[in-house]
């Protein structure tokens, strides 16, 4: 994943307190945190005054604990009311089954983050395993029979540097499993369930590379796979002497290995096509053959089962005109499950791997599938499943009795889920005749023209889907918005060539869809023209700042979430084992052309056409999208005469994972978006 946005799942019931630091005459700000060369401005800023102003501007600079703030207002506590009752909403995903197959590992929320919980029947307890002050939301026990280990994932801060733990479920013992230092991703147990294989940037920081330990060497063992670039493990063969690896280059160039595990020795998979994008799902039982996906075959990432042999592929979807966006095999590879992403909305599918032959399945509620699972004697299989108006939950398919099971209930803080808002597909034209999907979400039983929240997904190679979210229910039934979630190009899911729609030079063409779809909005009956927002975190934060700077006099404000304000400090101070892995989407700013490009588009050079309210929200830690971002933003904003409030967390990241920042961040961006439509309270 090389992008993502914040999501906010708390609300706190009492207006903020700190301490206000606030200078004479000139903005003075006595901390900067301060983060690489992309801060290229600071906040220390003199004579910020606004043209028509004749005493300067002033900021406060709030403190609570780990929340920093300027130009928020105090919390409503009305609506923070309102809002808590939406965002106690919890979720569950499907992490594993236990090794005996009785009971499932999912990730929930009781308290503050995420943890993982068993669940031991159809809709009994969850037991919490971890406490953890960070969430935890990647974890898988051996599959040894009777082992009663688990490794899970876990950073600090947002970060990113993950860290593998041992957890003993029989003792409750935990112990560090990696080094401590590197970033560390991909767990894989072997078939024995004595090794395991992940990636890590141990040995320069930079690259990602493959090794294969156990719990007492991980931290020391020496890499499988030490090669340039970005490297993962997929799956063991069932004797696990080999290993299937994959090459991440961009979303639309990825390779596939197959790696003697006694040896290291590497066989590249289709070595003779460059350009396609390569994922592996697993090996045959006899390990003569590979399953894997690839859109070598036209638009969409197609199943295949791939003999090693000959070098010749079978294609299992062949018919099917999507994408197929998840695939896992059973322990005994015997069976097969696989998702279909048609048009954001999921289907699945299993099929006998022998005979390639469909296994029958019950009809599951219509959403969106992830944490597809099968039980360790491959007769059930688990996934989480969400509808947009009810959180994912984890069904589990009987596959001998032909039908669905729900394991997990998952509370929506006392609301009652009839009223919240569906998701309606609609499609609107743009500037070169295509037709450009996006999800509306509107109030039931609302009256008259109705102001509208765009929300822009991050990625840029993401997809807004018809999954349930709070925060889009209580801007919909709260603040009594439309909200609409457009997939502009370059979004995934429409085929490779919508994919590279906005690479390079094109970048400023998705930033025309949005201005198609405000557009698009003015032709609406039920939809108010003239109190249109437009919202997003990570590439959407970036498309929501060049939204502002170009279509300002259609739009009534801006709220971007840890955006892109300029493309050459961005690519120039992003993590390192990320910098290659952007340029084949953004350009590479070391070439002079596009380096002019990026910067006469970029955001903070055309701030200042930018003259209606902004509101930007940024983790301190982040590594993908650093702080410097936002600073050199609030400091453009602020210097140009600007109206912008400023939300920054000391603890977070990319995006906000912790329920009291979530909620700070959640409510900034309601009261903002009330302030912008002209609401009372």
């Amino acid at each position: 994943m090389h992008g993502g946005c914040a999501t906010v799942t708390h609300a706190v019931q009492h207006a903020l307190t700190g301490i206000i630091i606030q200078g004479t005459g000139n903005v003075r700000i006595i901390r900067h945190f301060m983060r690489g060369s992309a801060l290229a401005l600071v906040l220390t800023l003199s004579a910020v005054t606004a043209p028509a102003q004749t005493e300067p501007v002033k900021v406060e600079r709030i403190q609570n604990g780990n929340i920093i703030t300027e130009n928020i207002p105090a919390i409503d506590a009305a609506l923070g009311e309102r809002l808590s009752a939406y965002l106690s909403a919890r979720s569950a995903g499907m992490l594993d089954w236990t090794p005996d197959g009785k009971g499932i590992l999912i990730s929930t929320r009781f308290g503050e983050t995420a943890q993982l919980h068993l669940v031991n029947g159809p809709m009994m307890a969850r037991q919490q395993l971890t406490f953890a002050a960070e969430p935890i939301t990647s974890a898988a026990f051996s599959p040894a029979k009777g082992s009663t280990d688990l490794v899970y994932v876990w950073d600090k801060g947002g970060s990113e540097n993950f860290q593998f733990f041992h957890l003993d479920v029989a003792t409750g013992k935990t112990s560090l499993v990696t080094d401590g230092k590197s970033r560390n991703q991909g767990l894989v147990w072997n078939h024995k369930g004595d090794k395991f294989a992940f990636s890590s940037t141990r040995r320069d920081g930079k690259n990602t590379d493959v090794y294969v330990g156990g719990l007492k060497d991980a931290a020391t063992v020496a890499p499988l796979v030490a090669q340039t670039g970005s490297w993962s493990a997929v799956a063991f063969s069932q004797d696990d002497q080999k290993l299937l690896v994959g090459q991440y280059i961009a979303i639309t160039k990825s390779y596939l290995s197959v790696v003697d595990v006694g040896t290291g020795q590497l066989t590249r998979i289709k070595p003779e096509k460059d350009t396609i994008a390569l994922t592996g799902v697993g090996f045959t039982p006899d390990a003569k053959g590979v399953f894997l996906t690839s859109d070598e075959e036209g638009e969409f990432k197609r199943l295949g089962l791939h003999d090693l042999a000959s070098g010749k592929t079978n294609w299992i979807t062949a018919n099917d005109p999507w994408d197929v966006e998840e695939a896992v095999l059973s322990h005994d590879g015997k069976r097969l499950a696989y998702v279909l992403n048609e048009g954001g909305w999921s289907t699945v599918r299993v099929i006998d791997t022998k005979t390639l032959k469909p296994v029958k399945l019950p009809t599951l509620p219509k959403g969106v599938i992830g944490g597809i699972a099968f039980s360790p004697d491959g007769s059930k299989l688990a996934l989480s499943l969400t509808t947009p108006t009810a959180p994912a939950d984890v069904h589990v398919v009987d596959l001998g009795k032909g039908n669905v099971e729900q394991w997990t209930k998952s509370e929506v803080g006392g609301l009652n889920t009839e009223n919240f808002a569906d998701a309606t597909l609609v499609q609107f034209p743009t500037f070169d005749q295509r037709q450009i999907p996006a999800f509306l979400f509107k109030p039931k039983n609302a009256k008259g023209k109705l102001p509208v929240i765009m929300l822009i997904h991050g990625g840029p190679e993401g997809q807004s889907r018809p999954n349930f979210s709070a925060t889009v229910q209580f801007w919909a039934n709260e603040l009594g918005a439309a909200v609409l979630l457009p997939n502009i190009r370059g979004s995934d899911g429409y085929g490779k060539t919508y994919l590279g729609l906005d690479n390079g030079f094109k970048r400023e063409d998705s930033i025309k869809d949005i201005g198609a779809l405000i557009d698009w909005v003015a032709t609406q009956p039920d939809l108010d023209k003239d109190r249109i927002v437009v919202a997003g975190g990570s590439y959407g934060g970036y498309a929501t700042l060049a939204a502002m700077t170009h279509y300002n006099d259609k739009l009534a404000g801006g709220a971007s979430t840890v955006g892109i304000s300029n493309f050459i400090t961005f690519l120039e101070a992003t993590a390192e084992y990320r910098r290659d892995l952007r340029r084949p989407e953004y350009g590479d700013e070391r070439d002079p052309a596009m380096r002019a490009f990026l910067q006469k588009i970029s955001p903070l050079t055309n701030v200042s056409k930018i003259s209606k309210p902004m509101l930007i929200i940024q983790g301190y830690n982040d590594p993908r999208v650093p702080v410097g971002e936002a600073e050199q933003m609030v400091a453009a904003i602020r210097k140009n005469g600007g109206e912008v409030g400023y939300v920054l967390a000391m603890d977070e990241g990319h995006g906000f994972r912790k329920k009291s920042n979530q909620f700070v961040a959640q409510m900034a961006q309601a009261q903002f978006f009330r302030k912008v439509f002209g609401q009372t309270q």
